[in-house]
């Protein structure tokens, strides 16, 4: 095993094959370490997020070095048939890099017996290994940017159906009606790890495929009652999406976190009004957005400093101040100008808003399109008036930070690792020697950064897909980077050659397009070196 820093709370376990990877995962959920929180197992590794406080990361490197892997996982009885119409754009290119006819790859590729290894990359995606080693082909030299749902594809020695419409670049040799992904059914994710998987033919093989509503996501409002406490939205120029601390413990189902971008702001919002701190809240970004009352409600805006105006039933308008309580009376307007720093601004209601959870959790994922609806004009929010939970309206809430404009530079501490290796020294110098330009293509799945320098790797090799942590700098074939931030993907492909500090993730969320990020690296890259039992 090779222990390899990822954050302050999550290392990189790298072991000799999937075989072993799996082992240890079984392994660590047969017999769990006190303070494992989540694990994330891929082609050759396991990612592994722990509390500190329990334990330092050498004390668990210790534990789990003494890990037996030579247990094999025993296949699961549950077979899944997927039908395929074998049309894919790619699959003459298959035919040529294996040297098969197009028949024989479609014969191989019906004829083996697949098990789902583990999930990532999007929810619902299964990565199947066990099939024929001559269908093993490397993945696109130059991804595509958007891959249809249903697609069937190879990459490696891993099979695969995208559950979704999202970039990739394994390479398409067909297409499924089959669902993947569907939040009506219990779990959503059609395949499982340790499920067998056999494909069909649909030519040879034709059957009918239901084609039924399926159950929305979720709702953004309950069925209104004619007397509750609503917030009806009047204008929302960029959709506000509902946040909360994030959905845990879906990883199984290649369901990642998600969350508010800045959950210190979200929490202050939430003591403000007296709510407790995991509330549901609103995050808005850029201004415009506004909202009307139909009663008395308190209120609290955090995050980006930007102006509020409230105009009351009468005409009149006053202005109100963000990190403090505010009683809005029936037909209240609120309205949010553009904030001069920062990007997210965070709107707590006391009570908070009575919206379903979808796997646990009120987050909306951009990226994994899991969570309530966003929040757009003509939106209309039912108020929790559940008292019991409720304390007392803080009046001490300030910013941790002072947000960043646009132009200004944003000093960002960096964990090396843990594939800092990858890189040149002239490469790993330049993570920290120059400026990084925050671009207009950045979002909640990750901030698109542009620098004059590239970062250079040792060589072109592929990287089999292994966990990425939020805050990881992950560094594509450009060799311009990507800071990934709550809704990026549970598994990625390109070498991180370092992650944000969590205690800056906060602030990476506020920062706003075309400022400029320097890294800072606050530790040295090196294997972390397991402690003795």
């Amino acid at each position: 095993m090779r222990f390899l820093p990822v954050s302050l709370t999550v290392l990189l376990v790298e072991l000799a094959d999937l075989d072993e990877t799996l082992a240890l995962f079984a392994s660590l959920e047969t017999d769990p370490v006190d303070g494992i929180i989540d694990m994330v197992p891929a082609a050759r590794t396991l990612m592994i997020r722990f509390r500190p406080e329990k334990l330092s990361v050498e004390k668990l490197a210790g534990e789990i070095a003494t890990r037996d892997l030579s247990a094999r996982i025993a296949p699961s009885d549950k077979l899944i048939e997927i039908p395929v119409r074998y049309d894919g754009e790619d699959l003459a290119d298959v035919s040529e890099l294996t040297g098969l006819s197009v028949e024989d790859v479609i014969r191989r590729h019906t004829e083996s017996t697949f098990t789902v290894a583990f999930c990532g990359f999007a929810p619902g995606f299964g990565y199947l290994v066990g099939g024929d080693p001559a269908l093993q082909v490397p993945r696109r030299q130059s991804p595509r940017t958007k891959i249809p749902a249903g697609s069937v594809a190879l990459a490696g020695a891993f099979s695969g159906v995208y559950p979704q419409a999202s970039p990739g670049g394994w390479q398409i040799i067909g297409t499924t009606p089959e669902k993947m992904w569907d939040l009506s059914r219990d779990p959503p994710a059609l395949f499982q790890p340790g499920y067998r998987v056999r494909f069909f033919d649909l030519e040879k093989k034709p059957v009918s495929i239901s084609s039924g509503p399926s159950k929305a996501a979720a709702a953004t409002t309950s069925d209104i009652d004619a007397g509750a406490l609503t917030l009806r939205v009047l204008a929302a120029p960029m959709p506000a999406l509902l946040q909360d601390l994030g959905r845990f413990g879906q990883t199984g189902q290649g369901v990642s976190s998600s969350g508010a971008l800045d959950q210190g702001a979200l929490k202050a919002a939430n003591r403000v009004v007296g709510n407790p701190v995991g509330t549901p809240c609103l995050e808005i970004i850029l201004g415009g957005f506004s909202f009307e009352v139909s009663g008395r409600a308190v209120v609290a805006f955090t995050g980006a400093p930007c102006p509020i105006v409230i105009r009351d039933a009468s005409g009149r308008t006053i202005e109100a101040q963000t990190y403090r309580p505010i009683s809005l009376e029936p037909g209240d307007v609120v309205t949010f100008g553009q904030a001069p720093k920062g990007t997210r601004s965070y709107l707590a209601m006391r009570g908070g808003f009575a919206v379903k959870p979808v796997l646990g959790s009120a987050s909306t994922d951009t990226l994994a399109i899991v969570g309530p609806e966003p929040v757009v004009a003509g939106t209309v929010l039912t108020v929790d008036e559940e008292t019991s939970a409720l304390t007392s309206v803080s009046l001490t809430e300030t910013p941790v930070f002072e947000h960043p404009a646009t132009g200004e530079i944003v000093t960002l501490d960096v964990v090396m690792g843990p594939r800092s290796d990858w890189f040149t020294e002239k490469g790993i110098a330049t993570l920290s020697s120059q400026l990084w330009q925050v671009t207009p293509q950045s979002n909640r799945v990750g901030i698109r950064l542009s620098g004059d320098v590239s970062l250079e790797r040792r060589d072109k090799a592929e990287l089999p897909s292994e966990g990425t942590a939020t805050g990881a700098i992950q560094v594509p074939h450009s060799g311009q980077p990507v800071l990934f931030l709550a809704d990026h993907p549970l598994t990625g492909g390109y070498p991180v050659i370092g992650t944000v500090a969590e205690y800056h993730l906060d602030l990476a969320g506020q920062i706003p397009v075309n400022a400029k990020i320097q890294f800072r690296p606050v530790t040295t890259f090196a294997d972390i070196k397991p402690a003795r039992a």
